[in-house]
């Protein structure tokens, strides 16, 4: 009988071939699950979420000053500011630790730290199986806040929801009467539907009232890793009136849909995942400190 001969080069390659195609196979269920409905929140009571009617003095106050400040010269002026200077050079996690002292007032739901609110958000998402992608995006989405530690003028231009300026302010928006105080309510141009922009011009080129969102988006979308759908779920996460209430639609062009759905897919992990129960802060630092470098360098420009 002839003796077999073993091609063990081929076996190599076949085995090269098998772990490529299970690489593939990998990043497809990550890229089929990312946008499924939550799970941790199924059990949730969430009329007791976002209610701005009967909101503290603290909350009301803010979102008249924010309605009444955020204006098209405010927005071109701290844009061009954004690209004007470095204000820090740290890791992710220091980012964190750094933003721990403050508390949002903007916000009716939790007065946890930001850091617990961070890891609530990231572990609401990691046991609903999410990829790892979404997890650091839900870790690390509210970092832009540092810009109040960084000289803001206050609370106003870094937190609360964002809207569109330049334009007529949407009836969609929380408190839509307090903007009869913001000087571009009475503009000619910036009052009517469409203002400085032109219909479908995707938001891209739209002003959103600037805040977080917009820093921390411009901070890591050269800086990380992270793919589309993730520097979406930061730059919208605030625009509660577009991925919420369906407002601004006329400005949206086909891209802006993908990022629509992002940011649907994303909010119930930031909102829902609110609670007054502390994280273990120390048991989990490990887990996202390995999850962190996945995806950023050891340190990053502010």
């Amino acid at each position: 009988m002839p003796a077999v001969v073993v091609n063990t080069h081929a076996g190599h390659e076949l085995d090269a071939i098998s772990d490529a195609v299970d690489e593939v196979n990998a990043l497809k269920v990550q890229n089929q699950i990312w946008d499924s409905q939550s799970e941790f929140d199924s059990t949730k009571d969430k009329t007791t979420f976002r209610q701005y009617e009967t909101a503290c003095d603290r909350v009301k106050n803010f979102y008249k000053e924010q309605h009444e400040k955020q204006t098209v010269a405010f927005n071109i002026k701290a844009r061009t500011e954004f690209k004007s200077r470095k204000r820090a050079r740290m890791g992710i996690w220091q980012a964190m630790e750094m933003l721990n002292t403050l508390v949002d007032d903007s916000d009716p739901d939790t007065e946890l730290s930001q850091i617990e609110h961070l890891l609530q958000t990231a572990e609401a998402i990691r046991h609903d199986g999410k990829p790892e992608w979404m997890q650091v995006t839900g870790l690390i989405h509210d970092l832009g806040k540092l810009l109040y530690l960084f000289g803001s003028e206050g609370q106003w231009d870094v937190v609360g929801d964002t809207f569109v300026v330049g334009c007529a302010f949407s009836d969609k928006n929380i408190y839509p009467g307090t903007f009869a105080g913001n000087p571009d309510f009475h503009d000619a141009v910036y009052s009517t539907k469409y203002g400085i922009y032109e219909p479908n011009c995707g938001l891209d080129n739209v002003m959103v009232s600037w805040g977080h969102d917009e820093y921390l988006y411009n901070v890591v979308k050269d800086q990380s890793s992270l793919p589309a759908e993730g520097l979406a779920m930061i730059r919208y996460h605030s625009f509660y009136p577009w991925h919420r209430e369906g407002a601004y639609t006329h400005l949206m062009n086909e891209k802006d849909h993908a990022a629509l759905e992002a940011a649907r897919a994303f909010n119930p992990y930031d909102l829902y995942s609110k609670c007054d129960e502390p994280c273990d802060i120390e048991k989990l630092r490990p887990y996202y400190q390995d999850l962190i470098a996945k995806f950023f360098p050891s340190e990053i420009d502010w």
